[in-house]
Formats: structure tokens, C-alpha cells, sequence
């Protein structure tokens, strides 16, 4: 990841009033994009992004972020592939899934798997970033 930016932020330089660490696991690198600049816009640090379960599982361990923004649907997985994994080795991780698959089933799932916040991407991208603040702030208190 050296050197790498997403949205005009870089994913290893911490911005000046930083305080929140994030890590986006998408298999979308237009949404990826899109959300590392949302939060970036809101002095958050993202901290390291991937595509599959595998490398997303990897990516969190290795960078051990606040906050983890996490789709359904990855590439050759899915995230809740990812959400038991690591609630199970590192369980003051927080979740937030934010998916496309909004289905009742879907949301009951993962918020049984031990995600705090579950967001419609469709129809609720500009609550994102409170979300991600929400559960940072419930995790650590």
C-alpha cells in the first residue's frame, strides 16, 4: 500500500486531528473511493482497504483500525466471512456494514454476528460517517 491514496487521502499518513482509524472492505474500489473520501472529509484515517475476504481479514489484523466499514457481498466471499473472523481474534473492533443487500435477513445476521450499525448504501450514504462516529464512540466507552 505504499503511497497509495483513495479520494486525495493518503492510506498511510494520518491526517492532523485524525483520531479515528478506518478500514473499508468493499469490492467496489468506486465505492471504496467514495467512502475513504467521506470520511476522510471528516478527519477520519483510512488505514487500509481490500476486495476478498482473505485480504480483508489480513488488512484489519495487520492495521487493527477502530472502525471497519464492510459489504455484504465481496469478491469470492462474503463479509460475514470477515465479521466472525475477527470478532472472534479481536473483538473491540467495530462493524459497520454498509450494503446494497439491505434485506431484513441480511441486517438480522450480521447484527447477530456482532456488527453495531447495519446502512442501506442506497439510502444511506450521508449517514455514514455519523455511523462510523456512533460505534467508534460505543466501543470505546
Amino acid at each position: 500500500m505504499a503511497g497509495r491514496t483513495v479520494g486525495g487521502h493518503s492510506l498511510e499518513m494520518a491526517q492532523p486531528n485524525a483520531s479515528l482509524r478506518i478500514f473499508i472492505a468493499d469490492d467496489s474500489t468506486l465505492i471504496q473511493s467514495r467512502v475513504a473520501s467521506l470520511l476522510g472529509a471528516h478527519a477520519m484515517t483510512i488505514v487500509g482497504l481490500a476486495q476478498t475476504p482473505q485480504d480483508s481479514i489480513e488488512g484489519i489484523l495487520g492495521a487493527y483500525p477502530d472502525v471497519v466499514v464492510l459489504d455484504v457481498q465481496l469478491d469470492g466471499g462474503s463479509g460475514l466471512q470477515v465479521l466472525r473472523t475477527i470478532r472472534h481474534v479481536a473483538p473491540d473492533i467495530a462493524f459497520v456494514i454498509f450494503s446494497n443487500s439491505s434485506d431484513p435477513v441480511y441486517r438480522k445476521r450480521y447484527l447477530g454476528a456482532g456488527a453495531e450499525d447495519f446502512l442501506d448504501k442506497t439510502h444511506q450514504f450521508d449517514q455514514l460517517a455519523q455511523a462510523v462516529f456512533n460505534v467508534a464512540q460505543i466501543d470505546r466507552a
